[in-house]
């Protein structure tokens, strides 16, 4: 379900290069600050995120979800159960996977392919901002429950603490660019910026950005503001 790219081995060999210039020169290389954090690049495979409400709906009263994998970020974890998503055009997606705990409104996060097969016209979104967008049928072993709105296509966004926020001289809110090496290398633009204490440095994209570049867990990537 994740891919994951460590921090970029090319940065000890560019350390290498400037440190021969500089004794090349005969001057003393200047130090410069480590990153606090290793960055670590996520793809964030289709889920979705839903209230006790709906919960009880699908699993029937008193359910709660079972974790069976913790995410990067602490207290995230992706849940044992699943549903089926109906779309617009009868199409379905089957197992689609619910990421916990619950939360106060009702969440699907789907990429363009998915959204396209299904019949969505889906906008681009920060997590949560939901108003005026598709809405659709959930299944569980329960019932049914009718989403009225809250399928998007997330926002490529970089979590991370105030230390790592203020190496990368930003702030919540801002954006960065993603840059990915390897044979399918690339730039990837607007990566919105999200700031708070509990955050580990860690970067999302959804499937259809992480089949683009080819992402493997050995793939350099780097921060750029």
């Amino acid at each position: 379900m994740l891919a994951l790219a460590q921090t970029p081995p090319r940065a000890a060999i560019e350390h290498l290069v400037r440190q021969a210039v500089y004794q090349r020169l005969g001057r003393a290389m200047p130090r410069i600050a480590a990153a606090p954090s290793p960055l670590v690049v996520n793809v964030s495979a289709r889920h979705c995120h839903l209230t006790e409400e709906a919960v009880t709906v699908l699993f029937g009263k008193g359910h709660h979800l079972t974790p069976v994998k913790e995410l990067y970020q602490e207290g995230f974890y992706a849940a044992k159960e699943m549903v089926t998503l109906i779309g617009p055009r009868s199409r379905v997606i089957s197992n689609l996977r619910i990421l916990g705990p619950c939360r106060t409104l009702n969440q699907v996060e789907l990429a363009y392919t998915d959204a396209i097969s299904l019949g969505f016209d889906i906008p681009l979104r920060l997590s949560g901002n939901i108003e005026a967008t598709p809405g659709c049928m959930l299944m569980g072993p329960a019932g049914f429950f009718e989403m009225r709105q809250g399928v998007i296509r997330a926002m490529r966004h970089a979590h991370m603490n105030p230390e790592d926020a203020a190496f990368y001289g930003v702030k919540q809110g801002d954006f960065m660019k993603l840059k990915v090496g390897g044979e399918c290398g690339m730039v990837f633009d607007r990566l919105l910026v999200r700031v708070d204490p509990t955050f580990k440095l860690e970067v999302h994209i959804d499937t259809d950005e992480g089949n683009a570049c080819n992402l493997q867990p050995d793939t350099p990537c780097e921060l750029i503001r």
